[in-house]
């Protein structure tokens, strides 16, 4: 309990570092950039912003992470305006930011969990993986299944008569896209923990154990 809390301290004291704000506006452009560009499938429409966001909660913790996620849906408007803005959606995209922060920040202290192979006798250090899944999966039903669907509805997007199938429709578009989005993040978010901690001449650890 000591150490979830602690982060929250490690994490609000990213603000007072140049090289940590530099590297978060740097992922908050990277962000606008991709939100840019999407791969429509007709069944559900692809979008990786959320990758940039992932990885600055990653590095910097939960507080770095929402207030990066309320910046990106702000600046994102800005950039890419579309029907009206309502501050609500903000503070959700902030959650996002805060959920990858929670799950992947300082994760890379401790034990870690191991995988054998049982015929080499070799081991990987499978943690940062594992939490990856966890992160998405809680994006995936914190915030896309069900807060954008009940504010969706809220707000006359959703018919009330077509919330069900709307319900229908969003899991199984979300199931498809967390089967391309797991193993993106378990290629790019090692490599940018790599990349940062070598630029930043950091202690290097394992990035599969982070």
């Amino acid at each position: 309990m000591k150490g979830f809390l602690s982060s929250f301290k490690d994490s609000a004291k990213e603000f007072t570092k140049i090289r940590s704000l530099t590297v978060t506006a740097i992922f908050i452009a990277v962000s606008m950039l991709i939100e840019g560009f999407s791969i429509d499938l007709q069944f559900a429409k692809l979008n990786f912003a959320f990758i940039a966001i992932a990885i600055i909660g990653m590095l910097f913790g939960p507080c770095v992470g929402f207030v990066s996620g309320l910046a990106c849906d702000i600046v994102g408007y800005l950039v890419h305006p579309a029907g009206a803005f309502l501050p609500i959606y903000v503070l959700v995209a902030g959650l996002q930011g805060f959920i990858y922060g929670i799950c992947l920040y300082h994760r890379m202290d401790g034990h870690g969990i191991q995988f054998v192979n049982n015929r080499t006798g070799k081991s990987k250090d499978i943690t940062l993986f594992l939490r990856i899944i966890v992160a998405r999966i809680l994006d995936v039903i914190i915030i896309n299944l069900l807060l954008n669907t009940a504010l969706n509805l809220h707000y006359g997007f959703i018919p009330q008569e077509a919330y069900g199938a709307a319900i229908v429709t969003r899991t199984a578009k979300n199931v498809i896209e967390l089967v391309i989005d797991l193993p993106l993040l378990f290629i790019l978010l090692p490599i940018a923990l790599t990349a940062y901690q070598r630029v930043f001449h950091m202690k290097k650890v394992n990035a599969a154990g982070a």
